[in-house]
Order: C-alpha cells, then sequence, then structure tokens
C-alpha cells in the first residue's frame, strides 16, 4: 500500500504517515505531539538538567525570574555547543521557547517569593527545627498538655519593603523564598491564632 492510499485508508496526513515510517521524529517520544518542522532546541534529559539546576537553587533561596531562565537556556545552549535561533545579541533565549519548556515540565510554576533575609535564612536549618521539636515534644508530654491548650499564631503583613520578582519553584511547594535587604518596613500585620483542636 502506498503513501497516499495508506493516508486516506487510515485517515492519517500523508506527511505525518511519511515523517513516522521513515523515522524522522527522534526528537520526541513516537507517542507525543510533534511541532511541525521545528524541533526542541534540548533533548528531554538536558531540559531535566535545566529544571533540576532551577529547583536546586530555589531550596538555596536564589530562584530564577523569566529573564533570568532564557538567560540560562542561552548560556546552557552556549556552552553544550547545541544549535539554537535565539538571540545573539540580547543572548537569551525566546519567549515561545519558554511557553513550550513550561508545558513540558509541569513540575515547575512562576509563583510570587516571600522576602526572606539572609539572618533568618542562616538561622532556618535542619539540626535548628529538628532541635525545637524535641524541645517542643518534651514540654507536651512532660506537662501533658491537651491539644486545646496548644495554640499556632500567624502573622502576614503588606510591607513597604521592594517586592521580590516571580521566580520558577517545584509545583505544589507551599514556601517560596528569596533574599531582600529586609523584612520589615512599615506594614499593617493580620494575625491569626488556632487551636490543635481548630478553636
Amino acid at each position: 500500500m502506498g503513501w497516499l492510499m495508506a493516508a486516506k485508508a487510515y485517515g492519517i496526513p500523508q506527511a505525518t504517515l511519511r515523517r513516522h515510517a521513515l523515522k524522522q521524529n527522534k526528537m520526541i517520544a513516537p507517542t507525543a505531539k510533534g511541532m511541525g518542522r521545528y524541533k526542541s532546541v534540548f533533548t528531554p534529559e538536558m531540559e531535566r538538567e535545566l529544571v533540576e539546576h532551577i529547583k536546586l537553587l530555589l531550596t538555596r533561596l536564589f530562584g530564577f525570574t523569566r529573564t533570568e531562565v532564557l538567560e540560562l537556556a542561552y548560556q546552557f545552549a552556549e556552552a553544550n555547543n547545541v544549535s539554537n535561533n535565539f538571540n545573539k545579541e540580547t543572548k537569551m533565549a525566546g519567549k515561545e521557547w519558554l511557553a513550550g519548556f513550561r508545558c513540558r515540565n509541569p513540575d515547575i510554576s512562576l509563583r510570587k517569593p516571600e522576602a526572606t533575609s539572609a539572618a533568618r535564612a542562616q538561622a532556618f536549618n535542619r539540626p535548628q527545627v529538628a532541635r525545637f521539636f524535641n524541645t517542643y515534644q518534651n514540654v507536651i508530654e512532660t506537662y501533658k498538655i491537651p491539644p486545646y491548650r496548644l495554640y499556632n499564631v500567624d502573622e502576614s503583613a503588606l510591607s513597604t519593603v521592594q517586592r521580590p520578582q516571580k521566580v520558577f519553584t517545584t509545583t505544589g511547594r507551599k514556601q517560596v523564598g528569596a533574599l531582600t535587604s529586609a523584612e520589615k518596613g512599615s506594614h499593617v500585620t493580620v494575625v491569626c491564632c488556632m487551636s490543635a483542636n481548630g478553636h
């Protein structure tokens, strides 16, 4: 059966049928939809490497903004000698590449980070948190404190301190931080308090 007859019999465009039969879809999985004659700049493995790098720096409070991701993609392509059509003057990838990158990697998303001072970032680490919760558990067990006597309070403020730009983060992550000069300026604070049994 020829290309034309097969295309008519199965309702598949002839060009698509020919491309798959000649194994010209090497950049994508056979079940995935391609972009016609356009090919992805990076392989899926290279894109995963970019995503892991973005996630790693986020855990250290240095998240990437849109512009920084575009610059990172350009630098990554140049360092690995990957052929691309990125802008050589601005040394950045295009917005279309970023849109495709986000679609192909749904485990990162663009979020507005909370301002986190350097002092707070240094004090918040695994040994200090473990020490706090161990002490907290000992106090509760020693004095047999019931849930309705255990309260947690949190505050949210409208601050005059500069607002960080949105950065890429792991999808589903509840808290995202970015370093700023300070955490508190002139602000209005909203306080919420609740006990362990929901009061």
